[in-house]
C-alpha cells in the first residue's frame, strides 16, 4: 500500500456490484483516495467490447489501456494473464468477494480486502484465451 495518492479502479456490472471477470469487465469505477481522507468515486472508465482486458492483452500493438493509469484494480476474479500484464504496466490486481465497490476499496486501505473468488479458466477461453 502507499502512503501517497492512489487511483482505485474498481470493475462493476450493470447492477453496480463488483464485476465477476476482470477481464471481461467494461465498466470501471474509479476512486482517488488521498491519504487519511475517504474514498471519492471521481469517474468511470466505459470500454468498447474490443477494448476489454482479454481482447487488448492480447493484442501486437504495446499502447496503453486506460486502466494502465490507475495504480489498483479490482474485481471478483482475474485470470493470471491480466494480473501478468497489469503488472507490468504498474498495476496491482487484485479479486475480492465483497460485492459493494466502495466497501472494497476502503476493506483494500485498511488491508482487510476479503479474497476472490476461484478464477475459471474455461469461462474466459482458456490460458491463452483461444479467441
Amino acid at each position: 500500500m502507499s502512503d501517497g495518492r492512489l487511483l482505485i479502479a474498481v470493475a462493476v456490472d450493470r447492477d453496480g456490484h463488483i464485476a465477476s471477470h476482470a477481464g471481461r469487465a467494461l465498466r470501471w469505477r474509479v476512486f482517488d483516495v488521498w491519504p487519511g481522507e475517504a474514498p471519492d468515486a471521481i469517474y468511470t472508465i466505459e470500454l468498447d467490447e474490443h477494448a476489454n482486458l482479454h481482447e487488448w492483452h492480447v493484442q501486437a500493438y504495446p499502447e496503453r489501456h486506460p486502466l494502465h493509469a490507475v495504480n489498483v484494480a479490482i474485481s471478483a476474479t482475474a485470470g493470471a494473464g491480466v494480473i501478468k500484464r497489469l503488472s507490468a504496466r504498474g498495476v496491482t490486481m487484485l479479486t475480492t468477494s465483497e460485492p459493494d465497490p466502495e466497501k472494497a476499496v476502503k476493506a483494500y486501505l485498511t488491508a482487510t480486502l476479503p479474497d476472490g473468488l476461484p478464477h475459471d479458466e474455461h469461462s474466459c477461453g482458456g490460458e491463452g484465451h483461444q479467441h
